[in-house]
């Protein structure tokens, strides 16, 4: 599995529908994680992902060194939020040519499976975890704290 994390001051996702758009979710600062099944994945992949994105340290501590974790966002405790959103794009295949190939990309039904399954591990280990739709046309708003962005992926 993979994840784009960004660390963010806030951020939000949108989706369109029949009465305009509307706010799937929202925080304010934590971690904003595009997140993507590949072929091959499973639970324990979810689990692995997880457990590193809530543990990963890049919130700066009193000294200024990213020491600190989404779950102790301030040094005393208090934890950030976390905007999980699905993009099975994370996955394309670039190396060849000028269109990208999706094939290493989770089939939709295993993605969709594996993304509620990584929701719903990440609301039982943190207390602010809000998300998009997955499948959806998503618009997502962020800003960007440093920016800091890092690449996390594990495999089985």
């Amino acid at each position: 599995m993979i994840a784009l994390i960004q660390r963010v001051r806030r951020a939000e996702v949108r989706v369109a529908d029949s009465g305009g758009e509307r706010v799937t979710g929202a925080i304010g600062q934590g971690l904003l994680a595009l997140v993507c099944a590949e072929r091959g994945d499973t639970e324990a992949s979810a689990d692995k992902l997880l457990a590193k994105l809530l543990g990963y340290r890049v919130f700066s501590d009193t000294a200024g060194k990213m020491n600190l974790g989404v779950q102790n966002i301030d040094g005393n405790g208090a934890s950030g939020g976390l905007l999980l959103v699905s993009q099975f794009t994370l996955a394309a295949d670039t190396n060849s040519g000028l269109r990208p190939s999706f094939t290493p990309a989770a089939p939709p039904e295993e993605g969709r499976r594996l993304f509620d399954y990584f929701v719903a591990a990440a609301r039982e280990k943190h207390p602010i975890v809000e998300t998009g739709e997955f499948g959806a046309e998503m618009q997502v708003s962020l800003v960007n704290d440093g920016p800091v962005t890092f690449w996390l992926q594990v495999r089985n």
